[in-house]
């Protein structure tokens, strides 16, 4: 069974930016490559469970094995040396990637406090977008009973689109929330 966002990106979202940018082929439309859900834990320096515990929540959220990240610099200020596990992330790829993004827009992101859409800044001029998640609760799959320490997350969407201007409609027509530009008066 394919999911339900990689048939909408098949069936409409091809059709409607190839004729919005003019593409000679659809080979040369924009797609979605990968998602990374990265967790730093700075806690992690004084107790080490709190990396098995980030590891365990962001392998609960997005049903793929994360793995732990090491520090790649010893840092004498915060009492960090090169190599120590400080953080979480998970990398996803075709249908979970679909999935995932299915459960981002229409059930995690609307269960933020004060929703009003998220922002359409924070592309890096290649065509990648990153979003910042403060609470790890937002997910259904994680138990509010069971959180010990809220902490936040990144969330990075590759694409293979030259620019910001075409990763933007990309997005927005798989249906990320992006704000609408205030109106001027």
């Amino acid at each position: 069974m394919t999911p339900r966002l990689k048939e909408k990106y098949l069936n409409e979202v091809v059709a409607a930016l190839q004729a919005k940018f003019s593409y000679k082929t659809v080979m040369q439309v924009p797609r979605l490559t990968k998602i990374i859900v990265n967790k730093g834990i700075g806690m992690a320096v004084s107790d080490k469970k709190l990396v098995d515990v980030g590891v365990d929540e962001l392998t609960t959220i997005t049903g793929q094995k994360a793995v732990a990240t090491k520090a790649k610099k010893s840092v004498a200020n915060f009492k960090l040396r090169e190599g120590m596990p400080i953080g979480a992330k998970v990398t996803l790829r075709g249908d979970r990637m679909y999935e995932f993004l299915d459960r981002l827009i229409s059930i995690a992101l609307p269960r933020v406090r004060d929703f009003k859409g998220i922002s359409d800044k924070s592309f890096d001029g290649r065509g990648n977008y990153s979003l910042g998640v403060k609470e790890q609760i937002i997910f259904p799959e994680i138990s509010i009973d069971k959180v010990s320490k809220i902490t936040g997350m990144d969330i990075t969407f590759v694409t293979n689109a030259p620019n910001d201007e075409e990763a933007f409609e990309l997005l927005k027509a798989l249906g990320m929330p992006f704000t609408k530009p205030e109106q001027v008066l």
